[in-house]
């Protein structure tokens, strides 16, 4: 379909390029293209626009097979020819495919730019772990990570962080990134009879080890890193299966100094990491309906 579609989209920028075509040109001949071929669908006009963008953005339609453009659906495809930067484009596309994202977590991963975010929060990984677990491991962090579907007061503490980040795990999982599954929230650790929790744990299955979130409402501060690393080393030890890679820790905080988190992770002695992540902000949670008033609302409403 792919191919129909870029065939179409071919023949109408050739025909637009030596034509003043004007603005009912294309409404007309989807009218046509329906009439012609009414066990088709995909004909309007604006998909008829869509598929001249598409034969624009890759003139040559060899180069749509490599570069993996005709193993998305028509839907993703629609959601990325808007993207005007080329490189950035095709990054997105090769992730889509490599990753089967949905159309769904594409769209979230372009607005919040999820891929230029990946890999670039500031970790020890380098220092504390072999280079090919290391650089795997750097893969899976992102900074800052876009928390904006939580509604989450700023005078709330890391509790009710992290019971929002629970009840909207799907979307959690979406934000950290392909591969991540949920263990568990204030996991308990016992370290001979004294009680330690964690505040999230995942596993990340395609790397095969367990990550360690601590969350923090605030600025980053170096003794924040004690506390985590004492969770990544117990998690470590009692958790871990000869056959998994190294537990890592990923502390997220409000903001930070970077060059305090820069000195911090080079006394530790975990494999951690350091994110700011971001939030809604209060006055747009302020404008949202509670959903209280949700409930109230669809409860009056007719039928």
């Amino acid at each position: 379909m792919i191919h129909l579609y870029w065939t179409i989209g071919s023949v109408l920028l050739y025909r637009s390029e030596r034509s003043r075509w004007g603005s009912g040109v294309l409404t007309r001949l989807a009218d046509d293209l329906r009439r012609s071929f009414p066990e088709v669908k995909g004909f309007s006009a604006t998909n008829l626009k869509y598929m001249r963008q598409l034969a624009a953005a890759w003139p040559d339609e060899t180069s749509l097979g490599p570069r993996g453009v005709d193993q998305l659906p028509w839907g993703h495809l629609r959601t990325l020819l808007p993207v005007e930067d080329a490189t950035r484009r095709e990054r997105y596309i090769r992730a889509a495919v490599d990753h089967g994202w949905s159309r769904h977590v594409l769209v979230h991963n372009l607005r919040t730019n999820a891929l230029e975010r990946s890999g670039t929060q500031p970790t020890n990984f380098g220092r504390l772990l072999e280079p090919d677990s290391a650089a795997l491991a750097q893969e899976l962090t992102r900074d800052p990570y876009v928390l904006d579907f939580l509604a989450v007061d700023d005078d709330r503490g890391e509790r009710a962080l992290e019971r929002a980040m629970v009840d909207r795990i799907a979307d959690t999982l979406r934000e950290l990134g392909t591969g991540f599954a949920f263990v568990g929230r204030q996991v308990h650790l016992d370290v001979n009879g004294n009680d330690f929790f964690v505040d999230l744990l995942f596993f990340h299955v395609e790397q095969l080890r367990y990550v360690v979130v601590e969350l923090k409402r605030g600025e980053f501060r170096p003794e924040h890193l004690g506390q985590l690393s004492f969770s990544v080393a117990v998690v470590d030890d009692t958790m871990r299966l000869p056959v998994h890679a190294e537990t890592v820790g990923l502390l997220l905080v409000t903001g930070k100094d970077e060059a305090v988190v820069r000195y911090a992770l080079g006394t530790s002695s975990a494999p951690v990491g350091v994110a700011s992540y971001d939030l809604l902000p209060p006055e747009l949670q302020r404008a949202l309906p509670s959903e209280a008033d949700l409930r109230r609302a669809l409860e009056g409403a007719p039928g």
